[in-house]
C-alpha cells in the first residue's frame, strides 16, 4: 500500500486527489482508503508536475465524505 495523496474535492463526479511529489500511478490503479475499502480507479492526472491531481472515479456514492482524507494505491 502505498499513499498517493489527499482527496482534496469532488468535481462533475469524480474524486480529485493532490499527489505530494511528482510520483503518482498508473491509469487503472485501484484507489483505497485507510481502512483498506476500496474508493474507486485513477482514470487521469493532470496539473503541474511537481503535485499533480488524480482523477478517481469512485464505486462508493458518498465519497464525498472521503474529503480530506488520505487515500492510497493498492499494491
Amino acid at each position: 500500500m502505498k499513499r498517493i495523496g489527499e482527496a482534496v474535492r469532488m468535481a462533475q463526479g469524480k474524486l480529485i486527489v493532490r499527489s505530494p511529489d511528482e510520483s503518482y500511478p498508473d491509469l487503472g490503479t485501484d484507489v483505497i482508503d485507510e481502512n483498506l475499502d476500496e474508493v474507486g480507479a485513477v482514470v487521469s492526472v493532470f496539473g503541474p508536475v511537481e503535485q499533480p491531481y488524480l482523477s478517481v472515479v469512485p464505486d462508493r456514492e458518498q465519497a464525498a465524505l472521503l474529503v480530506g482524507a488520505p487515500l492510497y494505491a493498492r499494491d
